[in-house]
């Protein structure tokens, strides 16, 4: 069974009241259902560590199946699996060079949301958990 949460007043109004004006401005920002669909599932693909890993590699530059192997630390099987769903996803593109295929970040969008969530994560890490927070991304 799940504990019932009982909000304490920090989390909640304490009287109900609603602003019919920022309600609307809010909801005329909305992204559309299918487009908040397609995000969480960007999202759900970035939550994976190994799957980050590889993406703020590709940050840096372009790299091949073999090079992003090593830099994840498992094997390159297991890399381009990972590397499928993220071309499906189109967070990453590849093209082949002979008998090479290198990858890099899809767009500037998904650049920046790789280095604004790593940014972020350095940004709320406590001292004790981040010896190297200001590493470069």
């Amino acid at each position: 069974m799940t504990p019932t949460v009982v909000p304490t007043p920090s989390e909640t109004c304490e009287v109900a009241c609603v602003h019919p004006e920022a309600v609307a401005l809010a909801q005329a920002a909305m992204p559309s259902t299918g487009a908040l669909v397609r995000a969480s599932s960007l999202l759900k693909a970035v939550a994976d560590p190994t799957r980050l890993r590889l993406l703020s590699a590709l940050a840096s530059g372009e790299l091949c199946v073999c090079d992003l192997s090593v830099l994840a630390g498992t094997s390159e099987s297991a890399v381009s699996h990972q590397l499928r769903l993220l071309r499906d996803l189109s967070l990453v593109k590849g093209r082949k060079e002979g008998r090479v295929v290198y990858y890099r970040l899809d767009d500037a969008h998904v650049t920046h949301l790789i280095r604004d969530v790593i940014a972020h994560a350095h940004h709320t890490l406590t001292p004790e958990l981040a010896p190297n927070a200001q590493a470069k991304l």
